[in-house]
């Protein structure tokens, strides 16, 4: 069986390094790609630039992104992501900082299926992406990938 892909859209280094270590404290040994910019971000599910080769890229599972990314901002990328064929149906969970009401608005009207604000404490956190990654890779019935 072919390990779920998570792809992980987000700019602060601490932020990656902490939900990588969440992830492994909870025993969640999935293959995380990291992209750091929202047009990154495109490149990498579209499989355009840096990600053309077949072997540098693999469809994710699960999408965490991030709302306020360089170049391109989160709620973009997550239109992007629906309006993709082969993503349509992927889980993208919000994982973001922001406490505007509108951005949560905003993000399910876009097609985010969770939302969730980043706890400034690192446990909370860390709780927080395990849980996460427990329910959406573990209990969660994901759709099937277009590419098998």
């Amino acid at each position: 069986m072919d390990r779920k892909v998570i792809l992980l859209v987000e700019d602060n280094p601490d932020d990656v390094e902490l939900t990588r270590r969440a992830f492994e404290k909870a025993n969640l040994t999935n293959p995380m790609t990291v992209v750091s910019d929202g047009a990154k971000a495109i490149d990498y599910i579209k499989g355009l630039g840096e990600f053309s080769q077949n072997d540098q890229r693999r469809l994710p599972a699960i999408i965490l992104l991030d709302l306020k990314l360089p170049k391109v901002d989160g709620l973009e990328v997550l239109k992007e992501i629906r309006n993709f064929q082969p993503t349509q149906l992927t889980p993208v969970i919000i994982l973001t900082s922001s406490l505007e009401e509108q951005d949560l608005i905003n993000c399910y009207l876009s097609g985010a299926n969770s939302y969730i604000r980043k706890p400034v404490d690192f446990n909370k956190f860390t709780q927080a992406v395990q849980q996460l990654g427990m329910y959406w890779l573990l209990l969660n019935e994901l759709p099937p990938n277009p590419e098998s």
